[in-house]
């Protein structure tokens, strides 16, 4: 394909990108932790972590297999409207029936409920970038798939926070959210029908495939190791005195850096016609930040961590997106190979508690771990070397 996608369809898949993060990110971040501990006050900490793990466990399975299944999907409105339609609904769903629970049980058959969703939403949304955009287009488009994240956590927390009051209200709010963010993807005529099963190769683990995977992992378990711990960080050990507001104006900070840093390199790479050295760069950025973390353990020291991990991760986040799609090894097997890949995403959400509270307990606090996440940065920039068949 050569023929550029336009900004509606560009729009409409960032607004779906918004509705599914805003559905998934602000509830781990606010809602979800507070309402297991109005259950279980004591045993908050275990149940918290159990329950995301076991999420994340069902993600890596969900993520791969409906990517799959909307491949093969021969509908008229398309391989990948459908499957954005229908796990929204179910998203909502859970969503809404999530805010009136109060078991522990309840909430963690949900909170499944919701990851699955969002997950093969997000499988069906990342292989339409492939399907419809042209390579020299894809780096700026995945700089707006990538936008949402960061934006999504800012005003999902102040909804929850500011504007609407009470659990089931939220939920019942971040619902109706996402509902809304993903029909302009759904009403879009661009993803057009698969008349017939096209043939389709063996699978086969493809090498550049691989090696962009292990970036993406090293590169998701520095960002997650980093950020987990990082309000009692702020708390025990620069000490200051509201964590949580301070927790917030970092993510200000990050964010300020991830929407221009991400914007500007997709359409850097994109003229360039090269994705390794950004993916590159942008990897030692983020293990600097890590660095800065670990040693500086001050305030001003966390303040530049925050711009040199929005500038990094802004740039990772687009110009990554932009050279996996570039190693798919088969067109009719997107939706799967992009799911497989989305592991890296998912899997440090259930590596990163477990690894970090080793780190932390076992060898002497939060320097080792930031160290750790920097590691994993510069592993992450080594990985991405090897590939041969993107620039």
């Amino acid at each position: 394909m050569t023929t550029p996608v336009g900004t509606k369809w560009i729009g409409a898949l960032s607004l779906a990108t918004f509705g599914m993060s805003i559905a998934v990110l602000t509830p781990i971040q606010v809602l979800l932790p507070l309402q297991i501990e109005a259950i279980d006050p004591a045993g908050k900490v275990l149940a918290l972590g159990w329950i995301t793990a076991a999420a994340a466990v069902v993600s890596i399975v969900v993520c791969p297999v409906a990517g799959a299944l909307s491949d093969r999907t021969t509908s008229r409105f398309g391989r990948r409207r459908p499957w954005v339609l229908g796990s929204g609904l179910m998203c909502c769903a859970a969503l809404i029936a999530l805010g009136a629970q109060d078991t522990i049980l309840g909430v963690a058959l949900l909170w499944i409920t919701v990851q699955a969703a969002t997950n093969a939403l997000y499988a069906a949304l990342t292989a339409a970038v492939p399907d419809q955009v042209p390579v020299h287009q894809r780096g700026v488009v995945s700089a707006f798939v990538g936008l949402p994240l960061p934006l999504s956590l800012i005003v999902g927390t102040f909804i929850v926070s500011t504007v609407v009051t009470g659990q089931f209200a939220a939920y019942l709010t971040l619902a109706l959210a996402e509902l809304a963010f993903i029909l302009p993807f759904v009403l879009h005529p661009a993803d057009k029908p698969v008349t017939r099963q096209v043939s389709r190769p063996r699978f086969r683990l493809h090498a550049d495939l691989v090696w962009a995977f292990g970036c993406r992992f090293a590169i998701q378990i520095a960002n997650a190791v980093g950020t987990l711990y990082l309000l009692y960080y702020l708390r025990d050990v620069v000490h200051r005195p509201d964590p949580a507001k301070s927790v917030f104006l970092l993510i200000l900070i990050y964010t300020a850096g991830v929407v221009p840093a991400s914007v500007v390199a997709g359409r850097w790479s994109d003229r360039s016609g090269r994705r390794k050295p950004f993916v590159i760069v942008s990897s030692v950025v983020v293990a600097a930040a890590m660095l800065v973390l670990g040693l500086g353990n001050t305030w001003p020291s966390a303040l530049v961590a925050a711009i040199l991990m929005g500038v990094g991760y802004g740039v990772y986040l687009a110009v990554d997106n932009a050279l996996i799609t570039q190693v798919l090894p088969s067109d009719a097997d997107r939706g799967r190979d992009l799911g497989l890949v989305n592991i890296a995403n998912t899997a440090p959400q259930a590596v990163a508690p477990a690894l970090a509270g080793i780190v932390i307990t076992s060898f002497g606090g939060y320097t080792p771990l930031y160290l750790l996440a920097g590691a994993c940065g510069l592993i992450g920039a080594a990985l991405i070397q090897p590939v041969r068949s993107v620039r």
